[in-house]
């Protein structure tokens, strides 16, 4: 790796450590040349399956677009970031773990309803409600019905 500072070839890794639950390896490093230290991060990059949206347009899997939407059911709710973290590596290792190379949002709004449910029941009903399209009351109560159960 370079060294950000003189741009180096050779540095040396003095700790390596596991972060992210295992996802991502931190390391400390120095240059050889200038003995600066800085660190790097090391995460395995695995293919995800792609999109298939419900009008049929298919387009890469996001990580992004579906955090927003699950930081938007969680907004002002008693999650910490370290917990969404957590529920989006799920998600995404279930998605892998699919085999397929291609998957429905249907699916993935179930598996992050899934995952809601788990972090926070409120945060659950609105993300049902957008997921559910709810158009009325009742389908509120009777989302909230069937958590009660």
């Amino acid at each position: 790796m370079h060294c950000p500072f003189c741009s180096a070839h050779e540095t040396k890794v003095i700790d390596s450590r596991l972060v992210a639950d295992g996802h991502q390896v931190r390391r400390r490093r120095e240059c050889l040349e200038c003995h600066e230290r800085f660190t790097s991060f090391e995460v395995a990059e695995l293919v995800m399956p792609r999109v298939i949206k419900g009008n049929g347009i298919r387009e890469p899997f996001n990580e992004e677009k579906m955090r927003a939407g699950m930081m938007r059911a969680l907004e002002k709710r008693p999650v910490s970031v370290d917990q969404v973290e957590q529920a989006v590596n799920k998600i995404k290792s279930q998605l892998r773990a699919t085999g397929e190379r291609e998957v429905a949002t249907k699916f993935i709004g179930k598996i992050v309803m899934e995952q809601l449910i788990g972090l926070d029941k409120v945060a659950y009903v609105r993300f049902a409600s957008v997921y559910h399209s709810f158009e009325d009351i009742k389908e509120f109560s009777d989302e909230i019905a069937k958590l009660e159960k």
